[in-house]
């Protein structure tokens, strides 16, 4: 098995990601008009109608173009949709003026038109909710950090949720950039991904320590660079059949369902690339700085305890490391007799 130095490439990717999200928000918050915000997040009129003569959502949309409205089908037969407008905060009595233009529109339309319910969302509510989804994404955030906490150790949890992190600014970045409808659809997008990318990273990590209790002969960098090539195909592997999968509704969708199945897409191809470029490299960075810092203290005691210091004659150089003597194959059995020492104690101990 090639084992590729990925390790390698954490410079340029760390550079060209803070660069992209720089980018990204940058344009959003200060060049472009911000978020573009849904219905769920603004004020607005939810009414819910019976088209029988309407034959899908893009015909009410067409229908209603002026009021820009949210559509989607309710129910099983395909003729009740629910509409949804946001307020313009220019148009008095907003809630009946919008509620008749829209029956009329219908009507004239489609002819048969009966409206089933109609409620309007004012602003408190729609900034609950947004309060509300910040809330939920922090909880999350925290949770996983725990998680890997308990699972692995604090530098493997800080490394996952750094690149998780990198994963939801990148995501909202691209889509405030490129001003995609920000709803409750984008949220599930984003911890959907949040979940994808630390399932990616969370594989990669325990590989990395198996390989650190089994490989004695390797830098950490190699164990790394050694773990991330064992499960590359894996993460491809994944990454292409639900690319595939999400690609398809994309392809064959329409508004807000469109817009997250987007939304997914590039979350994916970022979790997947950080995943290897992000958290692993992390991961390094925190090794090496402890491994200084236990060198740095072992200096100190022995500069305090009055010994003299070697002269720089005769001080040695340290040793490069000695080359790989295990192949994967020979690791991988390695791994497999290690799994059977720990069944055949467990009965034992039955």
């Amino acid at each position: 098995m090639k084992v590729y130095n990925v390790t390698r490439f954490r410079g340029p990717a760390l550079i060209v990601s803070i660069f992209l999200i720089v980018v990204f928000w940058a344009y959003t918050l200060f060049i472009g008009d911000g978020f573009n915000f849904g219905i769920d997040f603004q004020a607005g009129l939810n009414i819910t109608v019976d088209v029988p003569a309407a034959s899908d959502e893009e015909a009410i949309r067409d229908a209603l173009d002026e009021y820009s409205p949210q559509v989607q089908t309710a129910g099983d037969a395909g003729s009740r949709f629910i509409i949804r407008i946001a307020d313009d905060e220019e148009t008095e009595n907003f809630q009946q003026v919008t509620s008749r233009g829209v029956t009329a529109r219908l009507t004239e339309r489609f002819g048969n038109v009966s409206e089933v319910s109609e409620e309007y969302i004012g602003t408190s509510f729609a900034g609950s909710l947004a309060t509300q989804t910040i809330w939920v994404t922090m909880i999350a955030m925290g949770l996983i950090l725990l998680y890997v906490w308990i699972r692995f150790r604090l530098n493997y949890a800080v490394s996952a949720i750094t690149a998780v992190f990198h994963d939801v600014l990148f995501l909202l970045g691209f889509i405030g950039a490129f001003g995609l409808e920000f709803s409750t659809a984008t949220i599930a997008a984003v911890l959907t991904i949040i979940g994808y990318s630390l399932n990616d990273t969370i594989v990669i990590f325990d590989r990395v320590r198996e390989n650190s209790r089994i490989v004695k002969d390797k830098t950490f960098r190699d164990i790394i660079n050694l773990s991330v090539s064992q499960s590359l195909s894996r993460t491809l592997i994944t990454s292409l059949t639900t690319l595939l999968a999400v690609v398809a509704i994309l392809v064959f969708s329409s508004g807000t369902i469109r817009t997250f199945a987007l939304s997914l897409v590039i979350g994916v191809l970022v979790g997947t690339y950080s995943s290897i470029f992000v958290a692993s490299p992390i991961l390094l960075a925190w090794h090496d700085r402890d491994v200084r810092k236990t060198h740095d203290s072992v200096s100190g005691t022995a500069a305090s305890s009055g010994g003299s210091a070697p002269s720089s004659s005769t001080r040695s150089r340290p040793s490069a490391p000695e080359p790989v003597r295990q192949t994967a194959e020979e690791i991988a059995a390695a791994t497999e007799r290690r799994a059977k020492s720990k069944a055949k104690k467990k009965k034992k101990k039955r």
